[in-house]
This record gives C-alpha cells, structure tokens and sequence, in this order.
C-alpha cells in the first residue's frame, strides 16, 4: 500500500483527529518554540488536519501551506479551517511544489519518517527554506525509543528508524545546520502504577515511562545557511 493510500484510509476513517489529539501533547511545546514572526510564511510537512498552521496562524504568520501526500487528508484539513490565509496541498516530500528560498520556517510532526528519500526531501527542505530559516522536524519512531519500533508492523507503508546521530548527519549533508537536537517529553499521558501492568502495549511501567518521559518527542532542528 502507498502512502496516499494508506492516510487515505486513515482520513476517511476519522483517524486525523485522532492523531490530532495524540500528537498535540508535544507538538504544542515544538510550535511554541519556534521563532515565528509576523508575516512569515510556513511549510508543515505532513499537516494531516492542519491543526499545527492553525496554531501558527494565532501567533501572527502571514501564510501558511499544509502538504500531504493524501488528497483525503488535504480535504479534510480544507474544512477545519475557513481561513484563506492556510492553502492545502497534495504532493510529495522529495519533490516540495515550491520555489527556491520561499519559506520562513518549515515544521514536520510524526512524518518525517514516512519519506520515500528522507535525504532527497532534506535537500528539498535547504532548497525551499530562505537564509536563516528553521526546519522543525519533531518524530517520535527513532532509533533511541525502543518501545515505538513496533509501529512498523502495523503499517503497511517502509518507515525510515533514524538514531538522533543519523538525523544530525543527514540534516548537515543537506547544506542545514544543526541548531539543537531534544527530547519532548509528552507529560499529559498518564503512567500508572507499576501494579496496573502488563497493560495493552507495555509489559512493564519502566517501558512506558521511557516512551513517554524519557524520548518522548525527538525534535531536531535544522537552519538553512
């Protein structure tokens, strides 16, 4: 199954809020920091619901694009927002429908990882992104959170599991420098007693607080020269 087809699926099913709610957790933390000004204009990678240009929209960008290689998903992200400043797009992350030095500031949450040529689409990241802007590129399947490396066998679509070495690597030979490199905690799941486990998906607490508490998030960010 492809990409567009499995997040189809996934659109048509209801599931985009679902990841929504789920990825907010840490995702509200990552678009906090990001050095946002007035007018600028922003790419989010990924956008699933466009939940993250709407929140970017509150703090004053000018424009905002959401790519997603799902016609479903883009369709539904249209009619959450009626804000014509926030346009949709279909299309793929190793070949960006957009001009050279065009954007301020791209962000990607929990999308990265589905990239055919995760380091064709970081040369498609430098080649968009103006001087000095930031490429917020937050995961939660890395190498460092064992507990997520089972996600693979549930999807159908080949996921790219990077160590937090291998994503620094890749973002410098792409021409990005490496601005900082961090673990969000998601602090809004509750971790119960170590009594309640085995629970479904954890054996023990201590693998449900390394996922949550320890990895986390993993955010890299990258900024163009």
């Amino acid at each position: 199954m492809s990409v567009r087809e499995e997040f189809d699926d996934w659109a048509t099913s209801g599931k985009d809020r679902g990841m929504e709610d789920r990825h907010w957790h840490t995702a509200k933390h990552v678009l906090a920091r990001m050095p946002v000004e007035d007018g600028d204009a922003v790419l989010d990678l990924g956008t699933g619901s466009g939940y993250a240009l709407r929140a970017l929209r509150e703090r004053g960008i000018g424009r905002g694009y959401g790519l997603d290689g799902a016609p479903e998903m883009t369709r539904n992200a249209r009619s959450y927002t009626d804000d014509d400043a926030i346009g949709f797009l279909v299309g793929d992350f190793d070949d960006l429908p957009l001009a050279d030095d065009s954007l301020d500031h791209i962000f990607s949450m929990e999308a990265f990882y589905y990239a055919a040529d995760p380091h064709t689409t970081l040369q498609e990241v430098r080649r968009v992104l103006k001087s000095g802007g930031t490429f917020y590129c937050a995961v939660n399947f890395f190498e460092e959170s064992e507990s997520t490396h089972a996600w693979q066998e549930n999807i159908s679509i080949e996921m790219t599991l990077w160590s937090r070495a291998q994503y620094r690597e890749a973002f410098r030979e792409a021409g990005l420098y490496v601005a900082e490199q961090d673990a969000v905690p998601d602090r809004v799941i509750e971790i119960p007693d170590a009594t309640a486990f085995p629970t479904e998906g954890y054996e023990t607490r201590e693998a449900m607080v390394d996922r949550y508490r320890t990895w986390g998030t993993l955010l890299t960010v990258g900024v163009a020269p």
